[in-house]
């Protein structure tokens, strides 16, 4: 039967293999810009790599806070103040994820849509995070209270 511990493993192995494959894109963008992936590039490789490479950051920072908040909730810590500050750190790799994409899209309209979708994740997450603090701020005025 599929329980909550469950889901909460899947969902680390889900992160890890994401910093797997992220960590494999950023080793492989130079051949994968070369070969596969020629009729895109016509001349602009820099620039997807550029792309890659400054994606990568805050991608590998999202991943971290993420498998870090579900650490902290696998031991049973969900509303505290540390899985409020991860959460604020995601929506700002999202955003920055955003950014990234959308000045991209300058060069390859593409990036757009995926910067746009970054920036409706970053106001997903910053949504959740704000009812999370909230509900940490509660519990707080709770455990204060006699």
């Amino acid at each position: 039967m599929w329980s909550d511990r469950k889901s909460l493993i899947l969902s680390k192995i889900c992160v890890i293999l994401f910093m797997a494959l992220l960590i494999t894109c950023a080793i492989m963008a130079p051949r994968m810009f070369t070969t596969r992936l020629m009729y895109l590039v016509q001349g602009r490789k820099q620039y997807f790599l550029t792309t890659v490479y400054l994606g990568s950051v805050p991608a590998a920072a999202l991943l971290v806070c993420l498998y870090l908040l579900m650490q902290r909730i696998g031991e049973g810590n969900v509303f505290i103040s540390q899985n409020t500050e991860c959460l604020r750190h995601i929506s700002w790799c999202c955003f920055a994820g955003a950014a990234i994409s959308l000045a991209s899209s300058l060069y390859w309209i593409p990036w757009f849509a995926v910067g746009i979708a970054a920036s409706f994740m970053g106001l997903i997450v910053r949504v959740i995070k704000n009812v999370i603090a909230e509900a940490v701020s509660l519990q707080d005025e709770a455990d204060y209270t006699i």
